[in-house]
């Protein structure tokens, strides 16, 4: 009786910028894992703290060592766009840095906590203008929030059909869905 050959994963890298947004990207593999998609979530915090650009940079630096494993098929990174406006100019020179590396930049606009508010229901359209009124407005929804919130009580909230909830209003979170086969359409 021979073996079939194990099927190798299809390796994603997604660079983020703290542990919940880490945690959350553990959820996101748990539920392609649940939709029979065969990935593997390199899920990163490439640098912590400091400027976009630095944690763009540092990502991109990042996925050369990890894939002397192995090409990652597709490669993103969730970043907060709150830190954009202390310097605009930042914001073209990530898009240019990103182009030229293929790199999928997932705006979470203002924060991490806003992103998450917009994956319930009746939230598509909030968007709250500060850090602090995010978290305010994700804990209206789901009181029992906290920061940083681990994969496993990020499923009592997160599944698929908020996944597809957040995608519809989040073009780059859709585009990168969509990549990775887990498309919400």
């Amino acid at each position: 009786m021979s073996r079939s050959p194990i099927k190798q994963r299809k390796r994603i890298y997604l660079g983020c910028e703290g542990p919940s947004e880490q945690s959350y990207v553990v959820r996101l593999g748990q539920i392609a894992d649940a939709a029979g998609l065969h990935l593997h979530f390199d899920n990163d915090i490439p640098r912590p703290g400091g400027d976009p650009i630095e944690l763009v940079q540092s990502a991109i630096r990042r996925i050369k060592e990890r894939e002397k494993h192995g090409a990652f098929a597709v490669r993103a990174i969730l970043l907060d766009q709150d830190k954009i406006g202390l310097k605009p100019e930042w914001e073209l020179q990530i898009k240019q840095i990103a182009a030229k590396n293929r790199l999928h930049l997932i705006w979470q606009n203002p924060c991490h906590e806003a992103f998450l508010l917009r994956h319930f229901e009746g939230q598509k359209d909030a968007r709250p203008q500060t850090s602090h009124l995010a978290s305010q407005a994700l804990k209206r929804v789901w009181s029992e929030y906290h920061k940083p919130m681990v994969a496993m009580h990020l499923a009592n909230k997160i599944d698929l059909k908020a996944v597809q909830y957040a995608s519809s209003v989040e073009a780059a979170f859709r585009v990168f869905l969509d990549e990775i086969g887990l498309t919400c359409r």
